[in-house]
């Protein structure tokens, strides 16, 4: 009945996640019990007041927290890239080809990545300096068969001009 869930979550929402659950075990490193560990006089005297501090730096700590990663994500446009990246793993399960890794070696790295378009070229270079070579030799031929035509011409000018003397 309800909205159709997707595969994964998204990056954004699994950074959230991740930010929550960093927020939950902070708290739970800061338990109540320790701080009233470190301040144990002061508990002793005003057990209210002790838990009304810790449940307001508690409080505050989060809300820092929160204020300071929203911050990040604003200034890194990190939504914008998360849903970038999404787009494109999304775009990326159809290929067929596996996806280009560094290895850590740029002239590798750089070699594996341009010798194959580098090979293409040649290879369309090569097809296309075909073609010339042959449309430069049907046009030589042309020249040569014009050439003899002048000549013909030139002949038959001449025999003719030698007639009418």
């Amino acid at each position: 009945g309800g909205p159709a869930l997707s595969a994964a979550p998204g990056r954004a929402q699994v950074f959230a996640t991740v930010v929550d659950t960093f927020l939950e075990k902070l708290v739970a490193a800061g338990s109540y019990q320790r701080f009233v560990n470190c301040y144990r006089c002061f508990y002793k005297l005003q057990p209210q007041l002790t838990r009304s501090i810790y449940d307001q730096f508690i409080s505050q700590l989060q809300a820092s927290i929160k204020e300071e990663i929203q911050e990040v994500k604003n200034e890194g446009n990190l939504e914008g890239l998360f849903s970038s990246l999404d787009k494109i793993v999304e775009e990326a399960k159809d290929r067929e080809e596996p996806a280009w890794r560094p290895s850590g070696i740029p002239e590798e790295d750089v070699r594996s990545t341009m010798v194959p378009y580098f090979l293409k070229h040649r290879s369309y270079l090569r097809r296309v300096l075909r073609e010339k070579e042959e449309e430069n030799r049907k046009v030589a031929e042309s020249v040569l068969m014009g050439r003899d035509r002048i000549a013909e011409l030139q002949q038959l000018i001449q025999a003719r001009q030698q007639d009418w003397q």
